[in-house]
């Protein structure tokens, strides 16, 4: 093992897995600019295969900093006796070693990228990455991003019933400790439903239309941020957006219900109660469900792990609150 890719190990060894540094191999090949193309073949051929996934060549000066890219298929078709300087990229920035697993994942999916150098705060060579590192970080996101929703962690799938259990006990509690908030709520309005019997039959309804349109919003926006398409110039587009969604949604599904209670229960008012409900429960869901995510992480905090209960409790109580605030006021 020569000194240089000695040192190049070592410094892979002392990252973390969710950087750059972590993600990289030290298995590259790499050329200096004051060479001519045909050296460059005949330094190819006394490699017995090419690292996986070479695209391109590692251009780096005698400091071992990188300077450029030069793609095999360069090499092949150019005539050999043109120098690696006149033919190299040098518009292809390096990766630094302490850049998020997750944006390395961004830029190469922006830029349609097979492989990246990685360098240090001083522009040296370290090593580089392929689209197979960044394969692993886009399934491990995507993996997080799904088992958070549900309060759950990846290794849950094989963990042992008593490592399972207590995670999931936390967040049925937290689910509970929402639910009886929202109990709370209908307790407010005992006597009105003690006197419409129709509004106990019916408030499942505007409660679980908002949670699915809020829950729709939410992972929208969960998306959104894990591709790092959110920033704060739109941010606020986003929740007018999902709240324009809302509205349209609550003014075809209010429609429909208040045509259906008042079928179901002969009674008119009900629909407009019902209806009235629907509209401003789906509209305060798209505002929670794409909110929600933004606030949170303002806060350092993971959106898809604390969203879903939320998103939940909110449209929850805005929907019984609602519905049986409106109905007490109408049947006063």
């Amino acid at each position: 093992m020569d000194e240089q890719y000695r040192q190049r190990l070592q410094k892979v060894l002392s990252f973390s897995d969710d950087v750059a540094g972590g993600l990289m191999s030290t298995d590259t090949i790499t050329i200096r600019a004051d060479l001519t193309l045909d050296v460059v073949l005949r330094y190819l051929r006394r490699h017995a295969e090419l690292p996986p996934n070479t695209d391109s060549l590692i251009v780096v000066n005698r400091n071992d900093r990188f300077v450029g890219l030069l793609a095999i298929g360069t090499v092949l078709v150019s005539d050999p006796a043109v120098s690696v300087r006149e033919m190299m990229i040098t518009d292809q920035e390096a990766i630094g070693a302490d850049t998020p697993a997750i944006e390395v994942a961004r830029r190469f999916e922006r830029n349609d990228w097979i492989s990246a150098p990685v360098v240090d705060d001083d522009g040296k060579l370290l090593g580089r990455i392929t689209i197979d590192d960044v394969v692993d970080v886009i399934r491990e996101e995507a993996d997080h991003s799904l088992t958070s929703l549900a309060g759950l962690a990846e290794e849950d799938t094989f963990a042992t019933v008593w490592q399972s259990a207590p995670r999931r006990a936390l967040w049925l509690g937290v689910n509970l400790g929402t639910a009886l908030l929202a109990s709370s709520v209908i307790n407010l309005f005992q006597d009105t439903i003690e006197k419409v019997v129709a509004l106990a039959v019916l408030m499942p309804i505007v409660a679980s239309m908002g949670g699915i349109a809020g829950t729709q919003s939410l992972t929208i926006l969960i998306r959104a941020m894990a591709m790092g398409q959110i920033n704060h110039r739109n941010e606020l587009w986003l929740i007018g957006r999902e709240s324009l969604v809302g509205l349209l949604n609550g003014l075809l599904w209010a429609a429909v219900i208040a045509i259906t209670a008042s079928l179901w229960f002969g009674d008119p008012m009900l629909g407009v109660i019902i209806a009235c409900a629907m509209l401003i429960n789906l509209v305060t869901a798209g505002v929670t469900g794409a909110g929600l995510p933004i606030v949170l992480r303002k806060l350092n905090v993971d959106p898809a792990l604390a969203g879903g209960v939320m998103v939940t409790t909110v449209t929850d109580v805005m929907g019984f609150l609602a519905f049986l605030g409106l109905a007490t006021a109408f049947y006063a």
